[in-house]
This record gives C-alpha cells, sequence and structure tokens, in this order.
C-alpha cells in the first residue's frame, strides 16, 4: 500500500483524543455554568478571570483542533462532497443553538457563538488554505489575532455585523465567538498541523495508550456530543431541582 493510500484510511488517534479532552472540559465548564443557573452555585461566568479565562482557552484548544483537523484533511485529500456534508452538519447545529438558546435566554440568545463561528472558519480555511505557503499562513493569523486588539468600529456593534469581531464591545450573549481575532487560532493550527505532518507525523499518528482511548472515541463524536450534553446535563439538573424542592 502507498503511503499517499495509508495517509488517506488513516485515523489520527492523537488528534481525536486533544478534541476529546477539549470536549470533557468544555462539558465541565458547561456543567458549572448550569450549576449557576440554577442557583446551586454562586459564580460570575462573565467578569471572573477564572471562568473567562477557561472560556478561552477551551474555544482555543477547539479551533486549534480543527485547524489541524483541516491539515489532515488536505493532506489525505478529501474532496469537496465531504467537506459540504460536514459542513452541513455544522451550520445546522449552529442554526439549532440559536432557536434553543432564544427560548432559554431570549435577552441574550447565541446569534454567532462557536459552531456558527466554525462554519464561517472552515469555509475560508478549506478554500485559502491549500493556496497558502506556511509562512503566509503563520503571518496571516497573526493579523487576524492582532487587528481586533488595533482597530474597532460602532458599526461593527449591532448583531448583523458584530460577527466580523470588530465590535467596540463585547454584545450581550451567552456565547460569542467572532471571526477575528478567532479565525487567527485556526490558521496556526492549521500551520502546525502541516509543519507536524512533515516533519513530526508520529505526534498526530500515533497510538494512545489505553486509558486515553475513551478520549479518542469522544473525539470522532464531538459534534454530537456538543449538541447532546447541555440538553442532558439541563434536564438532569431541572429533575434534581425539582426533586429537592418537594
Amino acid at each position: 500500500m502507498s503511503s499517499s493510500k495509508s495517509l488517506a484510511t488513516q485515523r489520527f488517534d492523537r488528534l481525536d483524543a486533544l478534541r476529546g479532552a477539549a470536549i470533557v472540559w468544555m462539558a465541565g465548564f458547561h456543567f458549572c455554568f448550569d450549576l449557576r443557573f440554577f442557583k446551586l452555585i454562586q459564580a460570575d461566568f462573565y467578569r471572573d478571570p477564572f471562568w473567562t479565562g477557561q472560556r478561552t482557552a477551551i474555544v482555543s484548544l477547539f479551533l486549534l483542533c480543527a485547524g489541524l483537523g483541516q491539515a489532515v484533511a488536505q493532506a489525505q485529500g478529501l474532496g469537496w462532497p465531504r467537506f459540504w456534508r460536514r459542513w452541513a452538519q455544522v451550520a445546522a447545529c449552529a442554526l439549532l443553538v440559536s432557536a434553543g438558546s432564544a427560548v432559554m435566554f431570549p435577552d441574550s440568545w447565541i446569534s454567532f457563538g462557536v459552531l456558527h463561528g466554525l462554519a464561517m472558519m472552515l469555509l475560508l480555511l478549506r478554500w485559502a488554505g491549500p493556496r497558502l505557503g506556511q509562512s503566509a499562513v503563520v503571518l496571516l493569523g497573526a493579523g487576524v489575532i492582532a487587528l481586533p486588539q488595533l482597530w474597532q468600529h460602532a458599526f461593527f456593534d449591532g448583531r448583523w455585523t458584530n460577527w466580523l469581531g470588530l465590535a467596540t464591545a463585547k454584545p450581550i450573549t451567552e456565547d460569542y465567538v467572532p471571526l477575528l481575532p478567532w479565525m487567527g487560532v485556526m490558521l496556526w493550527g492549521f500551520a502546525l498541523g502541516r509543519w507536524l505532518l512533515a516533519s513530526r507525523p508520529g505526534w498526530l499518528q500515533g497510538a494512545v495508550i489505553a486509558p486515553l482511548k475513551p478520549l479518542a472515541l469522544l473525539g470522532r463524536w464531538s459534534l454530537s456530543f456538543y449538541m447532546l450534553h447541555q440538553p442532558v446535563l439541563i434536564g438532569l439538573l431541572s429533575v434534581w431541582t425539582a426533586t429537592m424542592a418537594r
């Protein structure tokens, strides 16, 4: 079997495990958020650096994994039909998140959260990635991260424009992952993935130890887990609080 064919059919367990670790971290964070929502704990998820810092780290890890995944997809030669099927799943789930959040948080519903941002970033990276050299990807990522720190404008403060990431203030919403600066993180993940595949392929392709295999399995079903974990957690906590109130 040729190396190109083996790469095209290979499962990257270590990348899946890294994505799975991000999922577990996210679920723990959301569980704590739900405990606060049901008034079972007191915590400020909007201003306390302990929580805001975790959110930044979790989103960064997710988008880094997405960039790594796109580097692998490019190396495997995966075609547009498969990309469009996966992209449609992400976009549909983003719409469901908006609808669900509008029911639970009508004053701060999610118009451009992590799945909305991911859908747009995947489109841009799928088109631009193969056309950019490694240095260009790294420099573009740095520019994308730096731009919103250097310039903002009130035009981008509304819901129809804040998705770009140049708003003068963070909008009132339960999740906000605009194109800038987060596209830069995905670009760096893409650059890192290309470098690893060329120079350190074992870091991505190697097998994981037995205790980490559940994380690798979870990482392969990350979108399904993302969509299901909050309804399950909220449902369980609703039953728990209703039982305790009796």
